[in-house]
């Protein structure tokens, strides 16, 4: 599993002090850094190997500006060539939001989802949570 710490800023928030729902997929995105660097280490724009296919946030709960979040990242499923990325934001104990996006390794050239391979495989495997 991965985590990130995420101080919101006052401007993330909504008038009633909320953290503003359009700002849980940009968090989850920036939680996945990880993941893109198994693929690519560089984060280098031109080797690029991954496309989102899918992404899913739920509003479970409150966010709040003042305290800090938690963004948890976790491999929900691994396929031949995509992957479910499962993520969680919780503050003071309580989960917020909960989130899923599927990625898939693409070859842009070619135009298609290509294998993981196995060196990456091996190491998503490693965060792979079973809830």
């Amino acid at each position: 599993m991965f985590t990130l710490e995420i101080n919101p800023r006052f401007s993330e928030t909504d008038a009633l002090g909320h953290v503003n729902n359009t700002v849980l997929p940009v968090w989850f995105e920036d939680a996945r850094t990880p993941v893109f660097r198994l693929f690519t280490p560089d984060l280098d724009h031109k080797k690029w190997r991954l496309i989102i296919a899918r992404v899913e946030v739920d509003f479970v709960g409150e966010l709040f500006y003042g305290e800090p979040i938690e963004i948890r990242t976790w491999i929900d499923k691994l396929g031949n060539s995509s992957m479910v990325i499962a993520q969680e934001a919780w503050q003071n104990h309580r989960v917020g939001a909960k989130g899923r996006a599927v990625m898939i390794h693409y070859d842009y050239n070619e135009k298609k989802a290509i294998p993981i391979p196995d060196d990456i495989r091996e190491e998503l495997t490693t965060h792979i949570v079973v809830l």
